[in-house]
């Protein structure tokens, strides 16, 4: 057979499955061709032995049953188009009933008399044993099931993810002949790494992860494949490094008696160590040769932005040019006004009343109007404005620099690498970067994510900076609800201010989710697999398969708050009468979100109904209490970048995190995750809980959360003992052979990774 195939890793995976099942292969799980298929590995497996002696049943059991179809019904479902399938089966132990909501392609197969192997997650209902949705495969005879029984009741039997239209039996029949049909397989981990780290040959590692004797041949198996992940994910890393060391800039060097001289006379506080510090590191590399490529961490609130304006200032006295990208057109515009206002004079160089010595802050985002636009351009191609701040904008062709020596990247985990990248290449050579970050981040991830750039870390607060208290308010209890509204009330009555955050805009009457940043639970059934929050269905999140089983309204979504009735609601509330009430969120336009931004920063507003739009870089002292509704739908590092946004002045801050999720338990749960936010502001504590509850994204390119990743089996938080070995050992081959000459195999994988992330890109537009 396999002389007949003659297969190898690269050929298309439809030899082995056909052209359907290698279409649908492709846009689920992204496997096009065998070593792909080799690659999509069991979900899990089920120990030998669980097809027989089925006495002891639990809910929650996975089973793998060999059964025969005794009646099977399917009846129209009174609040859905479909059809629902119900298939009664026997075992010659138990009866189960397998459930389907959706009947076609099951009920001319489920007929009385059929056998089948049926896999799934055994439930109750109505007193009975159910198999919802399981995967099954017919048996053509006796002979089948009892050779399928013969074996499986010797090894672990392996579950592979499924889609739609292929079920776990399929690709495991595909997997057995692409591994019986390939006569060579590949290995670019090169012998000497595999042997000082005691991994398995890859031709091994695949055949046993497919078709296991044991548990160690499983545990064996998935740790070489791991590290396959990591360690080309590193030797890309420390290419770009090395790319990236190689690269001539100019030296940005300033003089003395510049702009920075001047403002750091004006600054009306005093720096705090670690923006010394980080300072004169960035000074330093700035005045190389090489490009500086550094990451700047800091906790809410710790100054980086100071950091990153001394940083532009010097290279504007130098006699170049930097730009800030900024994520939303909201931080954009704040950016813009917050540096203007801190230089002053030194912000109008040039015109009437400017400082001799001062240069000009221009601003480009995709609502400016044409004039606006025209006149920030000329600025930026002639040199008049040395910093240019803005959005995606900055990225657009037409936006040329007339010399750009520094990228400053606010809140990278907004954007992928090849957006930065984008943005690099306006300049005349190669600029520094600065990429700036208030999400904290684990080392693992400062290794795979930010593995080509240097880190350095703001852990300090500036003086002065009030604490910030967090509590959770469960809606079910009304008196805290109102106990909350009433809070609100009093801090406004004592001349401050307050954010209430939704995670929708909800427009009244348009029926639209009008969804603007929420971090929602991946998995939105038909919704295309929105990205997100907690890495679980959730409620915002159910797919087909979470429904209840009985054809019944029980279980109906809850409404999500938002912005238009939320302030509807406050305009009315009794504690709030007469207060300055006001909406900002992404459908308003430029001028309209503007007008309302500086109406708040000029304390002309109460109360300010808000998206994610005001999630970071919002800096009004005056703003003390935060409410957050239906909190539960945000990820816990975005929950603790909101509430940053309160507490920046001397008076303390107050997040209180409303929410109606039911009091679950568990380490995912909705309400686990809030108390944990509740309980620390350490953002390096809470990034790593958020990182256990959701997906890695996409670490080479944009996709920085969620979705599918190129990362497989890899996981940054428990693996981090493999990364560190696939790290030394990539940085140490590339270091000795740095296009991998004498590594055609681990060459091949590279490239392959790098396409897939330009092809994603290209693909976005």
């Amino acid at each position: 057979m396999g002389a007949l195939l003659a297969l190898t890793e690269a050929s298309p995976v439809g030899k082995v499955v056909g052209p359907a099942a290698a279409k649908t292969l492709a846009a689920a799980r992204g496997v096009r061709t065998v070593g792909d298929l080799l690659e999509l590995v069991p979900r899990r497996y089920l120990d030998p032995g669980t097809l027989t002696g089925l006495t002891e049943l639990a809910p929650g059991m996975d089973v793998v049953i060999v059964a025969e179809v005794r009646r099977a019904v399917a009846r129209q479902m009174r609040q859905r188009r479909q059809r629902m399938l119900t298939a009664t089966v026997y075992d010659g132990l138990t009866e189960f009933d397998l459930t389907f909501f959706k009947a076609w392609g099951h009920e001319t197969k489920l007929v009385p008399g059929a056998r089948a192997i049926v896999a799934g997650t055994l439930g109750r209902f109505n007193n009975r044993w159910q198999l919802a949705h399981p995967e099954y495969e017919l048996l053509e005879d006796e002979v089948a099931g009892a050779e399928f029984l013969d074996e499986h009741t010797r090894r672990p039997i392996p579950l592979y993810p499924t889609t739609e239209r292929i079920y776990s039996w399929k690709i495991r029949d595909a997997v057995r002949l692409a591994l019986d049909s390939l006569d060579r397989v590949e290995d670019p981990v090169p012998p000497q790494v595999r042997a000082s780290r005691g991994l398995l040959d890859r031709a091994t590692a695949l055949e046993r992860v497919h078709r296991p004797r044991d548990r160690g041949d499983i545990a064996a198996a998935t740790h070489r494949l791991r590290y396959d992940e990591a360690f080309t994910l590193q030797t890309v890393l420390a290419q770009r490094r090395r790319a990236a060391a190689a690269e001539v800039t100019t030296a940005r060097r300033p003089g003395p008696g510049g702009i920075l001289a001047a403002f750091d006379a004006r600054l009306p506080f005093e720096l705090t160590a670690g923006q010394r510090e980080v300072g004169a590191v960035i000074a330093a590399e700035l005045a190389q040769e090489q490009p500086m490529h550094r990451l700047l961490q800091g906790e809410v609130g710790s100054g980086k932005t100071i950091v990153a304006l001394r940083a532009m200032l010097a290279v504007i006295d130098a006699g170049g040019q930097a730009a800030l990208l900024a994520p939303t057109e909201v931080l954009a515009v704040q950016h813009h006004r917050s540096i203007t206002t801190m230089l002053g004079d030194l912000a109008a160089g040039g015109l009437l009343g400017g400082a001799a010595n001062g240069t000009r802050v221009a601003l480009l985002t995709g609502g400016q109007g044409a004039a606006q636009r025209r006149a920030a351009l000329n600025d930026v191609i002639t040199g008049e404005a040395g910093i240019v701040v803005g959005t995606h904008a900055l990225i657009q062709d037409r936006v040329e620099f007339h010399d750009l020596a520094l990228v400053v990247v606010d809140e990278q985990h907004r954007f992928g690498v090849e957006q930065r990248d984008a943005l690099r290449a306006k300049g005349s050579g190669a600029p520094h970067v600065l990429v700036m970050t208030a999400t904290p981040i684990p080392r693992t991830v400062a290794m795979t994510v930010f593995g080509d750039m240097e880190t350095s870390v703001l852990a300090e607060l500036p003086r002065g900076r009030a604490p910030i208290d967090t509590f959770v308010v469960e809606a079910a209890n009304q008196r805290w609800v109102e106990r909350t509204w009433a809070r609100v009330g009093e801090e406004v009555a004592k001349g401050h201010q307050v954010y209430v955050v939704c995670p929708r805009i909800g427009a009244p009457g348009d029926g639209a989710d009008g969804l603007e940043g929420a971090d929602w639970p991946e998995g939105r059934d038909g919704l295309g697999g929105t990205e997100g929050g907690d890495g679980s269905p959730g409620r915002a999140g159910r797919r087909l398969d979470d429904m209840p089983l009985e054809d019944s309204d029980e279980g109906a979504e809850r409404p999500v708050a938002g912005v238009y009735d939320v302030h509807a609601q406050l305009l009315a509330h009794p504690h709030l009468a007469g207060r300055r009430v006001e909406m900002l969120h992404g459908r308003m336009s430029a001028d309209a979100k503007d007008a309302v931004m500086t109406a708040f920063h000029a304390g002309a507003v109460d109360v300010l109904v808000a998206t994610t739009v005001i999630e970071v870089g919002v800096d009004c002292p005056n703003a003390t209490v935060m409410v957050v509704v239906d909190a539960d739908r945000f990820g816990v590092s975005q929950l603790h970048q909101l509430r940053g946004r309160v507490g920046r002045g001397t008076a303390k801050g107050l997040c209180l995190l409303m929410t109606t999720a039911d009091s679950e338990t568990g380490p995912t749960s909705a309400l686990t995750r809030l108390k944990a936010v509740a309980a620390t502001t350490d953002g390096f504590e809470l990034a790593r809980l958020d990182l256990e509850t959701r997906r890695e994204g996409d670490v080479l390119g944009a996709r920085q959360s969620g979705g599918r990743s190129q990362l497989r089996l890899l996981r940054i938080l428990r693996d981090e003992a493999i990364i560190e070995a696939a790290r030394e050992d990539a940085f140490a081959l590339v270091a000795a052979d740095p296009t991998l000459a004498g590594h055609p195999a681990l060459a091949a994988r590279v490239a392959a990774a790098v396409d897939e992330e330009q092809a994603a890109y290209l693909e976005r537009g």
